[in-house]
């Protein structure tokens, strides 16, 4: 046995996670699913919220590989070991690349650079999410599949006549998920190749009321003439500032999800209540690095 971090949930349910678990790249697959009456529990590489320890049964049957993301057909890896790239090029199927990040995520765009270790040499892949498809480049616009979960816990929150604004929508990825049921989802960026992505997403997914606007989200509150019942910040490292046009252009009642880089619990409470904010919900949606966390703010605007 194995002690592992592991998510419990009601076995109805376990296969959506566990498809969420895999699309998010942490899924622990050298272990074995663990069932406990009308529960399982499934290993994870990682902490995340309600995550807990656990003992797992290995399978010594799976060949253990480094540790990698996956994003559609493309793997990525953490070191460059271009005999280890090529282990996990054979391992599945569906993939047709294995790269290794040379940069970190930079510059206005939100970009990284990669070099391929093995397979086709591309960095763009087609991604399926819940019924969706993404056309994605990942040295040209950000994508996190990571987020999958998130998207689907906003889209339930959303009610048939709203209208939604993603300041920073990259290839639209959370603006094409919540046009399922919002009246009109606003999708800016200000990566012209985000945009051209987000064009063909729309086409390929039939989504006929996302309107994507190439823009500097700074300029956002000038230029859009309405305000919103919902937006969505996914700017970790820096969606501090985009805050105050946030709440200009978000409706009394509204909700902003704001997502961030923390070190402490509540690391943002003083700033958003300073902005007449209340925060309905914190949670942790991954660790980024020790003693650092990606945590989602739902916040609730209040009277100006």
């Amino acid at each position: 046995m194995v002690e592992q971090w592991g998510i419990r949930v009601p076995a109805q349910q376990g296969e959506k996670l566990r498809r969420s678990l895999i699309d998010e790249g942490i899924l622990d697959l050298s272990l074995k699913v663990r069932r406990e009456g009308s529960t399982l529990m499934l290993p994870v590489t990682e902490p995340r919220e309600s995550a807990q320890r656990y003992e797992f049964e290995s399978m010594p049957e799976r060949q253990v590989l480094p540790r990698h993301e996956l994003v559609g057909g493309i793997a990525i890896m953490q070191d460059h070991d271009r005999k280890c790239a090529e282990k996990i090029l054979q391992s599945r199927p569906s993939l047709h690349t294995v790269l290794c990040a040379s940069s970190e995520v930079c510059g206005e765009y939100r970009t990284r650079e990669f070099e391929v270790l093995a397979g086709n040499p591309t960095t763009r892949t087609e991604v399926i999410e819940y019924g969706h498809r993404f056309s994605v480049d990942l040295s040209k616009a950000y994508f996190s599949a990571r987020l999958s979960s998130e998207r689907q816990r906003i889209l339930e929150q959303v009610a048939g006549n709203e209208t939604v604004l993603d300041m920073f929508a990259g290839v639209g990825p959370f603006a094409i998920t919540l046009a399922a049921r919002a009246t009109l989802v606003v999708a800016s960026d200000i990566n012209p190749q985000a945009i051209i992505l987000m064009l063909e997403n729309c086409a390929r997914n039939h989504v006929e009321n996302v309107l994507p606007v190439l823009a500097d989200a700074h300029h956002l509150p000038g230029t859009i003439p309405w305000r919103f019942d919902r937006i969505v910040i996914n700017l970790p490292l820096s969606g501090t500032e985009f805050l105050p046009g946030a709440f200009r252009l978000c409706k009394t009642g509204g909700i902003i999800h704001f997502y961030s880089l923390v070190s402490a619990e509540g690391e943002h409470l003083e700033y958003i209540d300073k902005l007449k904010g209340t925060v309905v919900a914190e949670r942790v949606v991954r660790s980024y690095s020790p003693g650092q966390w990606h945590t989602v703010f739902d916040i609730r605007v209040g009277d100006e």
